[in-house]
């Protein structure tokens, strides 16, 4: 993986949209799309330079925009707001629709991206790490969605809590706010424009990656294959939130069920075979936005 030096503007953009694609989705991560086009290490380290010394760098600007890569965070969260917009109201209706198709091109999308990014892994580092993210990935994705129709102050500090996963490249930002009960409040403030509800969600991913991104960077700076062997684990593990056919469910595990379980219960077709040419999809599409970002 590069660190990014080299993505001009048009590449920080349309990284950037298919990062807010990704994060209209409960289960995939926009970190992940960073990680596997190469930009990651860049994101990382631009954002978790914001601290005091950008107060005394406010004075001049170019020296500012220059410490920060601003040109780089505002295309690429300019791209992130496009496809986010962009996509949010088809997600809606896919899901409405055509959920297994859906996930079954996301399940396709992150077991692609475990093979990518586990390949590069260091071997005695992969097996003793990744076990314990799969354990930590399974963990999170038995957590109960709660209840919808949060506070303000409960969105603020939601939003900060789900951005430190939306940076990490295998956890979903979006599962978070489903498991927290948030997901169909944001993602329905997102398509309908509710300035009120998405400048709270703004305020609290601000004070998540301000606070999360230094100690990530630091992390990463020490003990860079531990940390992706973990993560990969843990994609492993979130592939249980992306099984294409679930029924609405107190437990991933309860709505987890066999295309034909899934026709029987909900009436409707099972989609196997656009299903498989979906997962299929999923991971070819994925492989070549790897092998192209690569390049």
């Amino acid at each position: 993986m590069n660190d990014g030096g080299q993505v001009g503007p048009f590449g920080a953009l349309w990284r950037g949209g298919l990062m807010g694609i990704a994060e209209a989705v409960p289960g995939v991560s926009g970190g992940t799309i960073a990680f596997i086009t190469g930009i990651y290490l860049r994101l990382v380290t631009a954002i978790s330079r914001f601290g005091p010394r950008s107060l005394r760098l406010v004075g001049t600007p170019s020296e500012f925009a220059k410490h920060h890569d601003l040109a780089f965070l505002v295309t690429l969260a300019a791209g992130m707001g496009f496809g986010l917009v962009l996509f949010a109201r088809l997600m809606r209706y896919l899901l409405a629709y055509y959920q297994p198709l859906v996930w079954a091109f996301f399940f396709g999308v992150i077991a692609m991206s475990v093979v990518v990014i586990g390949k590069e892994r260091v071997m005695r580092s992969l097996v003793v790490w990744a076990p314990v993210g799969l354990l930590l990935g399974l963990v999170l994705v038995s957590l109960p969605a709660q209840s919808e129709g949060a506070t303000l102050w409960q969105l603020f500090f939601g939003s900060a809590v789900a951005v430190c996963a939306w940076i990490l490249p295998a956890v979903s930002g979006s599962y978070v706010l489903l498991a927290l009960g948030m997901y169909e409040q944001v993602i329905g403030a997102v398509a309908g424009l509710e300035w009120s509800v998405l400048l709270v969600v703004g305020g609290g991913c601000a004070l998540g990656l301000l606070l999360f991104s230094k100690f990530l960077a630091w992390l990463m700076g020490r003990h860079y294959e531990p940390v992706l062997s973990l993560l990969t684990g843990f994609m492993l593990g979130s592939l249980l939130k992306l099984w294409p056919w679930q029924i609405p469910a107190d437990s991933v595990w309860s709505a987890a069920m066999t295309p034909h379980g899934y026709a029987a219960a909900t009436g409707e077709a099972s989609h196997l075979a656009g299903a498989v040419a979906s997962v299929t999809f999923g991971a070819i599409t994925l492989w070549l936005l790897h092998r192209f970002a690569a390049d």
